[in-house]
């Protein structure tokens, strides 16, 4: 018999993978991978069942003859295993992103003439419908709320990128790229007190309040699944912090980051240049502990920010302060600096982590923004946020647009480096 080899990256069978069986057994035996939890990850499908879980779906399905574990995105390593006669996909892996893992799939079975197949894609109404409940699913309170904490124990190093629109939200969302037969995407979503207020063109000094910010989590959340982690600048008052915590524990948001500043609010990356107070470790402490006392889950996690290095106040300092918010309930470290090579958040982190296995490090290169992800994964850190990229970016665009059109008295000139609306259109769902 000929051996055909598919595979589910799938929390539900419906008509659409039950067809994909019946063609295959027209070809011969089959065989079908199961995506693992970090595979499905990385193919920007976060599982809401259990690897095992999604094992025993498969293998209860007629003309199965073998579930596979497949580990990664691309068919390699199942391919030199198996060695299958066909590889059988639906068509929709002929265009966009997909078409990498076909081409390499193919290349692979034409050294030793295996074919591909490709079946006309199952898209109606019923398999719609099921594609939607997946993804309010995703979207629920209860299962975007723990996703943070999942994606630290899969992930080597969680990408996460601010966002401060529903728009924005979209491109953090579906953006995924493939590059040398990897792919990859964002794993979370920043929102920042900065890019917020910007939005809104209104200083970053916290003059935005937690209402209006509430609403912009809520217009991120209508259109996205992936987990949120917001920015608390200083929390406020602790008698109010506990109630902005309860109240993202209850929205469905995965983190707060909190500062240990006092007084109004400047943005960090002046550093000294104006005058910034640090809170001290005591109060701040108990800030971290009124915070956890309140939850009411252990998927939330509440992050401490240090200003030390910002502030030029020490290494030795900062260390003091991490070993304090650890043992006062924080759930995570997020250590900052201004300086444009990342030598001391370097140091931080090995130092940190030699006394500290477990708890999360945050590091936000945006001065510092020659250092990889991969560097910083080495040196212990587990999250990195690129905090104001996207603002950054459509700012001076959108304000070269504008003149362009003044200046000429009309939007011709500028059409080439517009995108077309449908493009963007086609980011949004209709249901």
């Amino acid at each position: 018999m000929k051996k055909v080899y598919t595979c589910f990256c799938t929390d539900v069978i419906h008509e659409g993978h039950l067809n994909i069986i019946n063609e295959a057994k027209k070809y011969g035996e089959v065989y079908v991978g199961v995506l693992t939890d970090e595979a499905m990850v990385r193919f920007d499908r976060f599982p809401t069942i259990s690897f095992e879980e999604r094992v025993a779906l498969v293998k209860g399905l007629e003309g199965v003859k073998e579930v596979l574990i497949q580990d990664e995105i691309l068919y390699g390593g199942v391919i030199g295993r198996l060695r299958p006669d066909y590889v059988i996909h639906g068509d929709n892996w002929l265009t966009g992103p997909l078409r990498a893992i076909r081409d390499d799939a193919e290349r692979l079975l034409s050294a030793y003439g295996g074919k591909i197949v490709d079946v006309p894609y199952t898209y109606n109404d019923r398999v719609k419908r099921i594609d939607a409940q997946c993804r309010e699913k995703l979207a629920m309170p209860e299962y975007r709320r723990r996703r943070l904490r999942q994606l630290l124990s899969i992930r080597p190093i969680v990408k996460t990128i601010e966002v401060h629109s529903g728009l924005t939200g979209l491109i953090a969302e579906k953006t995924v790229v493939e590059h040398e037969g990897e792919f990859d995407q964002f794993d979370a979503m920043w929102v920042s007190s900065l890019c917020d207020s910007t939005a809104k063109g209104k200083p970053d000094i916290e003059l935005v309040d937690m209402t209006s910010r509430f609403r912009t989590i809520d217009d991120v959340m209508e259109v996205t699944t992936k987990p949120i982690i917001f920015d608390g600048d200083t929390g406020g008052l602790t008698e109010h912090f506990v109630y902005t915590v309860r109240s993202l524990e209850r929205m469905g948001v995965s983190a707060v980051i909190i500062e240990d500043k006092t007084g109004l609010k400047k943005n960090s990356l002046f550093g000294t240049e104006v005058e910034q107070t640090q809170d001290t470790i005591e109060n701040f402490c108990e800030k971290i502990a009124a915070g956890k006392k309140v939850q009411l889950t252990d998927d939330f996690m509440i992050i401490a920010r240090i200003e030390s290095l910002i502030l030029e106040r020490g290494m030795e300092d900062a260390l003091t302060r991490a070993r304090a918010y650890v043992k006062a309930g924080a759930d995570g470290i997020m250590i900052h600096s201004r300086k444009k090579e990342p030598s001391e958040i370097l140091e931080f982190c090995d130092r940190f982590r030699a006394e500290d296995k477990d708890t999360p490090i945050v590091v936000v290169p945006t001065s510092f923004n020659s250092v990889t992800e991969g560097e910083l994964a080495r040196h212990g850190a587990n999250i990195v946020i690129y905090a104001n990229q996207l603002t950054r970016s459509a700012f001076p665009a959108m304000e070269q647009t504008a003149k362009d059109i003044l200046r000429y008295h009309r939007a011709q000139e500028v059409d080439s480096r517009l995108m077309p609306i449908k493009d963007i259109l086609s980011l949004i769902e209709e249901l």
